[in-house]
């Protein structure tokens, strides 16, 4: 099968891209073609899956940021500028009695899962409406469909 570079032109923000389903997305619109911008809070790992990208003969740049910051989260949106697709892919999970939660973590986990990829689109969206193109893609656990013992949170 010959390599589908579909994407060629374009740019993607991809949150969360230093392992997992992240990864795995970043490094997929890199062999299609999209100019990506790797997102994570790990510059080793950040760099490394970018260097992965530009091997495989795509164009990619690591932005470190925290998402549950406001003021990093501004800077990544401008980073990305006017990217063509958004994947709202970062995210955490904290599991355990509800009343063991303490409000710092749980501001901490809705400021990075909640916040955090609503502004990234409120940044982003308009310029792709302006555009008249673009593509947002929000990945979310099961956790959020589901209810699990110890996963109220």
């Amino acid at each position: 099968m010959s390599e589908q570079r579909d994407l060629e032109g374009l740019s993607a923000l991809v949150t969360g891209a230093t392992s997992g389903i992240g990864r795995a997305a970043a490094e997929e619109l890199g062999r299609r073609g999209a100019e990506v911008v790797v997102h994570g809070r790990d510059p080793v790992r950040g760099t490394a899956v970018a260097a992965t990208i530009t091997a495989e003969g795509g164009t990619a740049r690591f932005v470190a940021a925290d998402l549950s910051d406001p003021a990093q989260l501004d800077d990544l949106a401008g980073h990305a500028d006017a990217v063509d697709v958004l994947v709202n892919n970062a995210g955490f999970s904290w599991f355990g009695p509800t009343a063991d939660l303490d409000v710092a973590t749980f501001d901490r986990l809705f400021a990075a899962n909640v916040r955090a990829p609503y502004f990234l689109v409120a940044a982003l969206a308009p310029k792709m409406a302006a555009r008249g193109s673009g593509s947002i893609i929000n990945i979310a656990s099961m956790a959020g469909q589901i209810g699990l013992a110890g996963g109220a949170a």
